[in-house]
């Protein structure tokens, strides 16, 4: 099974939790063990799986990218945005998670997450799952 996520970003860089989004697509699916992959179709916005106990982790995240590729005048792609690609480059435009009796089979204090690098913007993230269906006895 193949669905888009919508997401709406807020802000020029955030992290967004979207892991209760993917679950529904697996709820969906009816799918019980296999893998989800979630994709990200942009060039400047990102997926990525990290800690979400702690929401400083994400602002510490977004904080060191920020410093490590500061926006500046000097990058040669005219629209203004090399950092975001280069951010995007560093955290991927993909994850894949195990599922396991039709949930993500992530660690305790692992979410996923959508990493806007350029918005605000309507984003979509697309989030295939593969593998086997309960069968219903007879």
């Amino acid at each position: 099974m193949k669905e888009t996520v919508m997401i709406q970003t807020h802000s020029r860089v955030e992290m967004i939790d979207i892991t209760a989004k993917i679950q529904e697509v697996i709820d969906r699916s009816g799918v019980r063990d296999g893998i989800c992959v979630v994709f990200v179709p942009h060039t400047t916005a990102a997926v990525t799986i990290n800690e979400n106990a702690d929401p400083d982790v994400r602002n510490d995240i977004m904080a060191h990218l920020g410093e490590m590729i500061p926006p500046r005048r000097s990058f040669l792609h005219v629209e203004g945005n090399s950092d975001s690609h280069i951010k995007v480059s560093l955290t991927g435009s993909s994850g894949t998670v195990m599922v396991d009796e039709g949930r993500l089979d992530l660690g305790t204090w692992q979410s996923i997450f959508f990493c806007e690098f350029d918005g605000p913007r309507n984003r979509r993230c697309t989030v295939k799952v593969i593998g086997e269906k309960d069968v219903p006895h007879s």
